[in-house]
């Protein structure tokens, strides 16, 4: 028996993924300036890659934008685990299968499965949920380091949140590196972001 299964992007995952986005553009940018008020490493971030304009304006757009993202990321968090969509695209994920998908992709033989993603899909998935997780929580005591003095202490200080911090960062810029040379690579994956698609339908 077939049975209709929906579009390949609900509408609630189209709508997380393109205001993360903007956000997400919006917290590197402003991030970079406040970095470079007080780099950890010898360089710095040219000016017109950052937001803000100033120290206390890249301060505002960071904290302003921060609240749009909390928001964005609990309203994904809640709807994938309620709806499930995290349990049917993120697992299963076994050693065995992300071996085999790693040495396709590797050698560019890795076939995307529309709305089933493969071993490595999931793997980046669930390494930029945890990176996010990451994001927030390093954010967190730099920005209150009084507050949250709990969360300074697990990091092992201020200091080394702030280098937390950036290489959480660092892995979400590589994840965003890597999504989009795989969207380059198979463009078709595209426009079902935008439209939603259509899944094909499923034997029972």
């Amino acid at each position: 028996m077939k049975k209709a299964s929906g579009s390949r992007h609900p509408w609630p995952i189209r709508l997380c993924h393109w205001t993360n986005v903007l956000v997400m553009i919006g917290m590197l940018m402003s991030g970079w300036g406040i970095y470079n008020a007080s780099p950890l490493f010898n360089f710095t971030f040219p000016a017109w890659m950052t937001l803000g304009g100033w120290l206390g304006g890249h301060i505002a757009w960071h904290l302003a934008v921060m609240w749009l993202l909390f928001a964005n990321g609990v309203s994904y968090l809640v709807w994938g685990i309620i709806s499930g969509q995290f349990r049917g695209r993120f697992l299963p994920l076994s050693g065995h299968a992300l071996w085999q998908d790693l040495f396709s992709a590797l050698r560019l033989r890795l076939h995307h499965r529309g709305s089933d993603y493969n071993a490595v899909q999931k793997l980046m998935y669930l390494f930029v949920l945890v990176d996010g997780v990451l994001l927030v929580l390093s954010g967190l005591s730099i920005w209150k380091p009084v507050q949250f003095s709990g969360l300074v202490a697990l990091f092992g200080g201020f200091d080394r949140a702030r280098y937390v911090h950036f290489y959480a960062m660092s892995g979400l810029v590589l994840f965003t590196v890597v999504h989009v040379v795989m969207v380059i690579l198979v463009p078709q994956t595209l426009w079902p972001m935008i439209t939603g698609g259509k899944r094909s339908a499923d034997r029972e």
